[in-house]
């Protein structure tokens, strides 16, 4: 097992990186005491794991695990799936002392995550991630939310959980779809970060795809390094944390604009970074050699590097609905070159226009 912080003061917490973990009583008994847990998951990760979780946090010395299911896919991030789980919660009379155990993916992580930081004003949660995207990206942070049909994640709150268990043998039973998407988020901590890493993903790309251990956990640690350092600069996006969503604010788009669930988040920030690497290229900011590396390791990945045949005008509407705007303006993250991002405002409608229709199917 490896293990690293995330610096946040009182709100700091441990990120576990292994194989096996799902089963290790330690790792759960710190934060989960002796209070009622409520295990929040869907049925697919369910029947591959509830047991081995509820297992070990029995082992822990908790006094009671509930376990409260939702809906498989993105469908469950709306207010039917959030009051599935305040119900759960309530049924279970879990109160301020109870814990809830995030088990599963993005979506999981993302509702559970919100469902804790509302209910009775706030009870702590633990992340225990099963998808290489949620191991990756979406259980560090504390950011949770739902969506709303007029755009992805805009109902939420920051609740940093109180510990990461990232158990990367889950990965051996992740679809290969699934394991692409979560791959992109990969990609782009060293498009925005890590030119290095960038190079080290390039001669890889062949042994995460084929999930090899040690390299997934690398691919892992070094994704939750950079992250985590991000994050401890720039809790609340701020400022630079924005840099954290590069190619995410064409990727909300398409998601929201194919319709949730159709398009696999990790799949949609695959084109929307594209899209945010040709807008640079078209800005000043990025070279066109530097651009052609980012589709030509998108594509080595498995990933779709254009996005759906939306007209650009419905992309742009569909961004008008974007948590990086201000002052009525859309805000865009672009390269300064591979492993340098930055926000930019102020962009030429035109320009972005452009980079769209240019990576369409």
């Amino acid at each position: 097992m490896q293990s690293l912080s995330v610096t946040l003061g009182e709100r700091a917490y441990p990120i576990h990186i292994g194989a096996g973990l799902l089963d290790d009583a330690r790792l759960y008994a710190p934060h989960a005491g002796s209070a009622t847990v409520a295990v929040v998951s869907n049925a697919v990760v369910a029947r591959l794991y509830l047991e081995r979780v509820t297992r070990a946090l029995e082992q822990a010395g908790v006094a009671r695990v509930a376990t409260v299911l939702v809906d498989d896919g993105e469908q469950a991030k709306s207010w039917t799936g959030l009051d599935r789980v305040i119900d759960g919660l309530l049924a279970a009379r879990c109160g301020r002392d109870s814990v809830v155990v995030a088990l599963g993916g993005g979506v999981i992580g993302d509702l559970a995550g919100f469902a804790a930081a509302v209910y009775q004003r706030g009870i702590p949660f633990i992340q225990v991630p099963t998808t290489l995207l949620a191991q990756v990206d979406s259980s560090v942070g504390g950011k949770t939310a739902i969506n709303h049909p007029r755009g992805k994640n805009m109902i939420g709150a920051f609740h940093q959980p109180l510990a990461v268990i990232a158990d990367v043998a889950t990965l051996d039973t992740l679809p290969d779809r699934e394991l692409r998407a979560g791959i992109a988020e990969v990609i782009k901590h060293g498009f925005i970060l890590d030119l290095q890493f960038v190079g080290w993903l390039e001669e890889n790309m062949g042994r995460l795809l084929a999930r090899d251990r040690a390299t997934l956990e690398h691919a892992v640690r070094r994704s939750c390094e950079l992250k985590a350092a991000v994050v401890a600069d720039d809790e609340r996006e701020s400022g630079r944390r924005a840099i954290l969503n590069f190619g995410h604010t064409f990727a909300h788009a398409i998601e929201a604009g194919a319709g949730y669930g159709e398009w696999l988040h990790g799949e949609a920030v695959a084109a929307g970074m594209v899209m945010a690497a040709e807008l640079s290229v078209r800005s000043g900011t990025l070279r066109r050699e530097e651009a052609d590396r980012i589709r030509a390791l998108i594509v080595r990945a498995g990933l779709p590097a254009a996005g759906p045949g939306l007209a650009p005008e419905r992309y742009l509407d569909l961004m008008q609905v974007d948590k990086k705007a201000a002052g009525g303006q859309v805000r865009y993250v672009l390269l300064d070159g591979l492993g340098r991002a930055a926000l930019h405002a102020g962009l030429e409608t035109r320009l972005v226009r452009e980079s769209i229709a240019a990576a369409l199917r």
